[in-house]
């Protein structure tokens, strides 16, 4: 589902003429993600909702988040220590190596507080910024915003960012956005010398 909707986002990208609206959007989406999951971790939303959001996870991630939310409400501005979710949460029937909120904003909040949320919030919207201000044609920055915008999408219902080659694959796919092409000032052919028509290289008599 995620792929389709990136290809979809770059097929309608190659249509666009500016990408400021684009990007914001992506933006926006992104925000109503993770105001959705902060919901249900906070039991915000009627329960029928609740419930449908839900069911699209394992039974014990729920539970995960609402744990993940209580640390954050204890130690609201630095979190409770990096790595220690595990250690202080309250996390029955799950294995060791699972000792994870499956949320990148959450875990950020138990673990880092206020001021970790906002660098993660901090580092998307950089990255959004250098595609508006990037070099590259448009279609490339906005397909590459709308595959950054899915992957944060779902860090923020898994713990995809915690395996290298996808946070990797991710800074290459940013980096590759954003930088200047190699063919800009390549092209431009050297000043030829300054010499004599009849005899090259010879000054004037």
């Amino acid at each position: 589902v995620a792929g389709g909707a990136v290809l979809l986002c770059s097929l309608a990208a190659g249509s666009a003429h500016g990408r400021g609206r684009w990007l914001a959007g992506l933006a926006g989406a992104a925000g109503l993600v993770t105001a959705a999951l902060w919901a249900v971790a906070a039991g915000a939303l009627p329960d029928g909702l609740a419930g449908a959001l839900g069911g699209w996870f394992p039974a014990h991630r729920v539970p995960q988040w609402q744990e993940a939310l209580r640390l954050a409400d204890h130690q609201l501005g630095l979190g409770v220590g990096p790595g220690r979710f595990g250690e202080l949460g309250d996390i029955g029937g799950t294995s060791p190596a699972d000792a994870k909120p499956h949320s990148a904003p959450l875990q950020q909040a138990a673990e880092q507080g206020l001021v970790g949320v906002c660098l993660l919030a901090a580092v998307f919207c950089w990255v959004l910024y250098a595609l508006w201000r990037s070099a590259r044609p448009t279609p490339v920055a906005l397909t590459a915003g709308a595959a950054l915008t899915t992957l944060a999408a779902l860090a923020s219902v898994s713990n995809a960012l915690s395996f290298t080659p996808v946070t990797a694959g991710a800074g290459l796919l940013a980096g590759w956005a954003t930088a200047r092409p190699w063919s800009v000032g390549l092209d431009t052919p050297a000043r030829p010398e300054r010499t004599n028509a009849g005899h090259p290289g010879t000054d004037e008599r």
